[in-house]
């Protein structure tokens, strides 16, 4: 049996950092990464066949937990049919019809093999159909590796982006311009600048690669009327909130609060594929229309509604909208919140977190982060001596202060116990 530390000492010598994603690396907490070997139901078991209470969940996907029965028996016969055929299925309508019954703001969807392809080709076809080039897009908010969005602020507002990585030229984010999160300042400034220039305003209405921040209702209203005062395109990029925080997305959060919000493109991805890679953008039928074949905007993909992908999806869909489910799943990761913090106050240590649906978060501060710079200031240390104490028990959270949590259908009472029992424990060695 090999050790975790042998793999990933292997993995270093083939693989760049030795992993297929950077935040498996462990960089931001130290330590060594687990490699898993299996799963099941709410637990991971790396390769030395230690036991973990698991709440990445492949980073949102797994709602139903892992190895769920129908999901299974969906993909194995779908592998007995064959494993990609290039050409068109009827699972894919099925898909994308069970995808359009519970998202009312879209009439046609497209799909595509991963969130970051998903939200690429919805800015191409926000800028396509506007006629309009400049983007915005959030501090805090990340949509996927494409270039353009590879971005951050600079020193001012009418200051346009400079990439975040190595290898995005200058040019290609000179019309990404990004916000401050939750700042309506800026974003009545930013469109009184460019309005009339603006093909669209990407944002995660949760942020989930901030830990789990949300937008504030004056501000996603606001938001909402300046796209539509403008012509610009509002884009909701559920690839993490998507069927996680409730049956329609948080889309329909804002629906219930704000009567008659929509947006007018939406990104999918996580959930829709139950595990396998498989996403989608959708909006109204005018605005699909854009795309090629029909339309001028171009866009394709050789495994886009990819079979067994579709399967694995359809099958998922199916279960999370059995009546109770999301409000089952949602008192279960309340229950974990409110034990977190209940923990912590007896420990005497500052924690404050919120959740919707199975997807929640926590911070080692005073009061719920609202933008990018008031995570930054949370503290980072004390969270990563808690994720290495939390290891030491079996509860795998994730590996890094900036990424949100997801609780699964597969998480028991005994599950949650476990995890706060531990918890008391590690606030205590964390302090």
């Amino acid at each position: 049996m090999s050790t975790n530390a042998e793999l990933f000492e292997r993995a270093r010598r083939v693989i760049p950092g030795g992993v297929n994603s950077p935040v498996r690396a462990f960089r931001a907490v130290g330590g060594t990464p687990r490699f898993i070997a299996r799963a099941e139901g709410p637990y991971l078991f790396d390769a030395e066949g230690k036991r973990y209470i698991d709440y990445i969940g492949s980073w949102g996907p797994m709602i139903l937990g892992h190895r769920h029965p129908a999901v299974e028996e969906a993909v194995h016969r779908a592998v007995d049919q064959g494993l990609s055929f290039g050409a068109p299925t009827e699972r894919e309508i099925e898909l994308a019809e069970e995808i359009l019954r519970h998202v009312p703001s879209m009439e046609q969807l497209r799909l595509v093999s991963s969130g970051t392809e998903a939200a690429m080709s919805a800015l191409r076809l926000a800028r396509g159909a506007t006629g309009r080039d400049m983007i915005v897009k959030f501090e805090g908010c990340y949509h996927g590796h494409a270039d353009a969005l590879l971005v951050k602020a600079g020193s001012g507002l009418a200051t346009f982006g400079h990439p975040t990585s190595a290898g995005v030229p200058a040019a290609v984010v000179q019309d990404t311009l990004v916000l401050e999160y939750n700042n309506l300042v800026q974003l009545d400034e930013a469109f009184d600048l460019h309005g009339a220039k603006i093909a669209c305003v990407m944002i995660e209405p949760i942020a989930g690669n901030m830990n789990f921040v949300r937008a504030a209702l004056p501000f996603m209203q606001r938001l909402r009327e300046l796209c539509s005062r403008h012509g610009a395109l509002l884009v909701f990029d559920e690839v993490m909130t998507g069927f996680r925080v409730g049956l329609g997305g948080a889309q329909a959060l804002y629906a219930r609060a704000l009567p008659g919000f929509a947006p007018d493109l939406s990104v999918f991805g996580k959930v829709i594929g139950g595990g396998m890679p498989l996403a989608a953008f959708g909006g109204k039928r005018a605005v699909m229309e854009q795309l090629a074949p029909l339309g001028p905007v171009y866009q394709a993909g050789t495994l886009s509604g990819n079979p067994v992908a579709t399967a694995c999806g359809l099958a998922t869909l199916r279960e999370i909208a059995r009546p109770g489910f999301f409000e089952a799943l949602a008192a279960r990761t309340r229950q974990l919140v409110a034990g977190l913090l209940a923990a912590a106050e007896g420990a005497g240590v500052a924690m404050c977190g919120d959740s919707e649906g199975g997807m929640f978060g926590f911070f080692f501060a005073q009061a719920l982060p609202q933008k990018y710079a008031e995570v930054m200031a949370t503290d980072s240390a004390r969270f990563n001596r808690f994720f290495h104490a939390m290891l030491d028990r079996g509860v795998y959270l994730a590996p890094a202060l900036y990424e949100a949590g997801f609780v699964s259908a597969a998480h028991g009472e005994s599950e949650l116990q476990a995890t706060l029992a531990a918890a008391r424990e590690s606030l205590r060695l964390a302090d």
